[in-house]
């Protein structure tokens, strides 16, 4: 059977997709105030990488377009939560690194989020989850290397 009419891909793929879409809109509820999950996710990749990254960099990690990283890196750098410097050697260049307030934002959000993740993981089983994270870590690397 093709991978197109293969139910057993269809129904994963599919409760992939919604569990992603309840984990977004779980997440937004109880982010700071402003905060999107998609300000998050830069500012903890920030947090844990250290140093800078450019934001053509950024936009290849998270897979989205440049235009939609330009934007999110526009509205943290407006709240104060990354510098944006440019490039010395090249001028069309620019770099970024998250900010003292950058790292308590996060802090604070992750703060926020935990409740989430605790009563998900506590429903689920601590060794439901470490279970299957194998597979998702394995999952995502195939799908970041079948572009």
């Amino acid at each position: 059977m093709s991978p197109k009419n293969d139910p057993l891909a269809i129904a994963l793929f599919s409760e992939i997709a919604m569990s992603e879409q309840l984990i977004h809109a779980r997440l937004s509820k109880v982010l700071p105030k402003g905060m999107e999950v998609s300000h998050f996710s830069v500012l903890n990749h920030l947090t844990h990488v250290g140093g800078e990254r450019s934001p053509a960099q950024l936009a290849r990690l998270f897979h989205v377009t440049k235009g939609a990283m330009t934007n999110t890196l526009s509205k943290l750098e407006a709240a104060g939560y990354i510098h944006i410097r440019p490039d010395w050697d090249d001028a069309r260049r620019k770099f970024v690194q998250i900010s003292a307030a950058g790292v308590q934002a996060r802090d604070n959000a992750v703060v926020a989020i935990a409740p989430v993740f605790d009563d998900v993981i506590s429903r689920l089983g601590p060794e439901k989850v470490k279970a299957a994270l194998p597979f998702l870590r394995d999952l995502r690397r195939n799908l970041e290397t079948g572009d």
